[in-house]
């Protein structure tokens, strides 16, 4: 070696330093450690923050306007139909068999606008033909009117403001009703007919915004630019036998109108 000291020996000097209790090495000259410069612990480097990525807005839909565009857009009964089956802001046409649009002839004089279907009118696809419409039927036949007649003076066209069945049948709600209305406007537009029946509370609510069907029925009214009449709903009718007075009283007052 350089230094003059073999291996041998300097093994021998180093077991000896510890035999005498060395700790650590030292240099030939002191050290003072309090004059080294302090060195900073480095900080882990910090990843750099991602990216912001764009906020992606989802444009609220306007379901009313998105019917009101449909609508306009359907220049007879048959485009109107196919514009309401392609609508799909109504949650109400998830859960139904089938679009229930119409019965009766189309150039009828009268217009009678139903609430939504029943169970029945949902599984064949056509308004009133459950036990409520057998009795509209009558109703109707007993002033004259058919809505199976291809005379248009004696005959009815049939509709509701809903073409979907509500789950349970419950009511509509407001949102519901307010989307379907431009179709509802365009329908009554289309049919011209010289009255509208308004049969039920939801008929009201949508046609004179107001509810009450107890005190709107047999007071004629506008509805969609057209005489409306008020009538309870025969499904009513059914519950309260002792109603039908007023519901004949109300038929007359039809009949007087068409003259």
């Amino acid at each position: 070696m350089e230094s003059g000291i073999d291996w041998h020996y300097a093994k021998a000097v180093l077991e000896w330093q510890v035999e005498l209790g060395a700790t650590e090495a030292i240099l030939d000259a002191p050290v003072n450690r309090f004059d080294l410069p302090r060195v900073q612990p480095k900080t882990p480097a910090r990843a750099a923050p991602p990216a912001e990525e764009p906020v992606r807005v989802r444009a609220e839909v306007d379901a009313v306007e998105v019917a009101r565009a449909a609508a306009q857009g359907a220049h007879d009964l048959a485009a109107l139909a196919a514009a309401m089956a392609a609508y799909d802001h109504c949650e109400l046409k998830r859960g139904a068999r089938n679009l229930v649009f119409s019965d009766g002839h189309p150039a009828a004089r009268v217009m009678i606008l139903g609430e939504a279907p029943g169970r029945d009118e949902d599984r064949v696809g056509r308004p009133f033909v459950g036990r409520a419409g057998q009795l509209l039927d009558r109703m109707l036949g007993a002033i004259g009117l058919d809505r199976g007649e291809k005379e248009r003076d004696r005959a009815v066209y049939i509709t509701n403001v809903l073409p979907w069945r509500p789950p349970q049948n419950r009511d509509p709600e407001a949102g519901e009703i307010a989307m379907m209305l431009p179709f509802v406007q365009r329908h009554v537009e289309l049919v011209d007919p010289e009255v509208v029946i308004l049969m039920g509370n939801i008929s009201c609510q949508a046609g004179l915004g107001r509810r009450g069907i107890l005190k709107l029925r047999g007071k004629w009214a506008e509805a969609y630019g057209r005489p409306a009449l008020p009538m309870t709903h025969p499904a009513y009718l059914l519950r309260q036998p002792q109603a039908k007075r007023e519901a004949w009283s109300d038929l007359l007052s039809l009949k007087a109108r068409l003259g």
